[in-house]
């Protein structure tokens, strides 16, 4: 699509609606669309303007703030303390003192897997949990293999489907229960209602994490810029961030300086960090599709941040990585 600067905003508007195949079932919700999309394309400009971080227009530019934040940054459900069950807490990882890399990036080094799309449903708790998992799998084996995030939607009862979850307590379930292949079970943007039994393979399961492989998980010292420094350099670490800001919603590239809070609303994974010029950053993972950000990924400032010392969206406040012990690294079909 050309740039919206170079077109009317009625252009831009049909340009969008043929990228990202939007149809409206009446004028009037047209009409609508088109005036949320006028208001959002303002906000673009004018931030882009400010200049640092880009933002530009993506499949969300129709939605207004309310909406977007409905459906894509209410998918962390926080129970009380005193409810996280089941999964084996191996204690806080604390910064131990030693030397920091000075970068880390997980997808160059083949521990992460494709960009996924959650869709409609809030299942960002389920993608966060696969990418933590994925990537302690493929730093203990070798192997990356993408694993399924819809058994955790169907199955994972410790959380509630596309109603939203919890990393921590989907941990529990995998403990519990061998994991499928994301090819095998794949996503289908809805809680089905109907668990399919990992332990029957003629139901097309193919295990790549059996139950036991996981023995339990860390949390990462709250606040603590070097404990997440450490904690990211042995495997990506999956968390919980304030998405619901209109800066993450139209994010596009660049170091994220823009304030966006730390009210933890939406589970996404830490895949790196590093410095870019004078910015020291965060990489993460999104699971809004690779039409959004930097290819599906995000680069949040580290550090000061413009939310307060070490708030940088919520990044730091409930970080969490399993531990993996593969019995065996044989994928049961």
């Amino acid at each position: 699509m050309a740039a919206a600067q170079d077109l009317s905003v009625e252009d831009a508007f049909e340009a969008f609606m043929q990228e990202f195949g939007k149809t409206y079932s009446t004028p009037e919700e047209k009409a609508e669309r088109f005036a949320t999309f006028k208001e959002n394309v303002e906000y673009i400009k004018k931030q882009n303007e400010e200049g640092g971080a880009t933002f530009g227009i993506n499949e969300f530019a129709d939605m207004e703030a309310t909406k977007f934040t409905s459906i894509y940054a209410s998918g962390v459900k926080a129970p009380p303390a005193d409810q996280l069950i089941g999964a084996v807490y191996l204690g806080e990882h604390k910064y131990s003192g030693a030397a920091l890399p000075d970068s880390v990036d997980w997808v160059a080094s083949g521990a992460v897997t494709e960009v996924k799309n959650q869709g409609d449903c809030g299942s960002c708790w389920s993608f966060a949990t696969t990418g933590s998992l994925e990537g302690a799998w493929q730093v203990a084996t070798g192997k990356l293999v993408s694993m399924s995030e819809q058994q955790l939607v169907d199955c994972s009862h410790e959380n509630n489907g596309c109603q939203g979850g919890m990393m921590d307590r989907a941990y529990s379930y995998v403990m519990k229960e061998a994991l499928c292949t994301e090819e095998s079970y794949p996503y289908t943007e809805v809680d089905t209602g109907t668990c399919k039994d990992p332990t029957d393979h003629a139901g097309n399961c193919t295990v790549v994490l059996k139950a036991g492989d996981i023995t339990g998980y860390h949390d990462v010292n709250p606040s603590d810029d070097a404990a997440m420094m450490e904690a990211v350099a042995k495997g990506p670490v999956a968390v919980a961030i304030e998405a619901d800001q209109k800066s993450y919603q139209f994010y596009k590239g660049g170091v994220l300086k823009t304030a966006c809070g730390a009210q933890l609303d939406h589970g996404v994974l830490v895949v790196g960090y590093g410095v870019d010029g004078e910015d020291k950053y965060w990489k993460i993972k999104n699971s809004w599709g690779p039409t959004w950000g930097e290819e599906g990924f995000i680069r949040i400032l580290r550090g000061e941040s413009v939310d307060g010392p070490n708030e940088e969206c919520g990044v730091l406040t409930m970080p969490t990585y399993p531990e993996v012990a593969p019995q065996t690294t044989e994928i049961v079909v």
